[in-house]
């Protein structure tokens, strides 16, 4: 599995050709929750005061994901913003602040952030939950914020993605103790819910 990333950290990262050409900065991430990807990145110049480009990159064009920026092969995957984004929704509109709840209708939280897979895959694998009180106890000032995975099926029913049962079975406390969870790797994750 490549590096897990949270989609918020993707904002202003550059877009790099493989030439070295700096091209534009990411704006923000378009994703297809119910598919489980992302779709694209919408972009600002690269300049402290620059704006939004009419540019955008879809995902069909992005090279590799890493770490410290987004490769592309050329300028020449570059599309109309306006149309990329006409039938996507951009991850600010969408996800954050989306509710997230069990199949069964148990409420878990609140969406933070969306955790993406880097490199060439580009797939949803979970999200930083502000999570309620009942899913994980403990002080209402201290709101717990976990990583949950998004298990096989995800659903998108208006403002709320509803998730399978044995997806929530298992959270993290932090990115590192995620990507363990995810890749089946024994790390530091908080482990089964009662």
């Amino acid at each position: 599995m490549d590096e897990l990333m949270a989609a918020r950290s993707l904002t202003t990262r550059p877009v790099v050709t493989l030439g070295g050409d700096a091209v534009a900065h990411v704006k923000d991430t378009v994703c297809d929750a119910a598919a489980g990807r992302i779709t694209g990145f919408t972009l600002t110049g690269r300049g402290l005061l620059s704006g939004a480009l009419k540019e955008a990159l879809p995902w069909e064009a992005v090279y590799a994901l890493g770490h410290d920026a987004v490769m592309i092969r050329d300028r020449r995957g570059l599309v109309n913003a306006a149309a990329m984004t006409a039938h996507r929704q951009n991850l600010r509109s969408r996800l954050l602040g989306a509710r997230v709840v069990t199949g069964a209708g148990a409420e878990i939280g609140t969406v933070l952030d969306v955790v993406v897979e880097g490199g060439t895959g580009g797939r949803i694998v979970g999200f930083r939950v502000a999570a309620s009180r009942r899913f994980v106890p403990g002080p209402a000032r201290h709101r717990r914020r976990v990583y949950v995975p998004r298990g096989e099926t995800l659903t998108v029913a208006g403002r709320a993605l509803v998730l399978p049962e044995d997806a929530v079975r298992h959270v993290a406390d932090d990115l590192p103790g995620f990507t363990a969870l995810v890749g089946g790797v024994p790390g530091r994750w908080r482990g089964s819910l009662p």
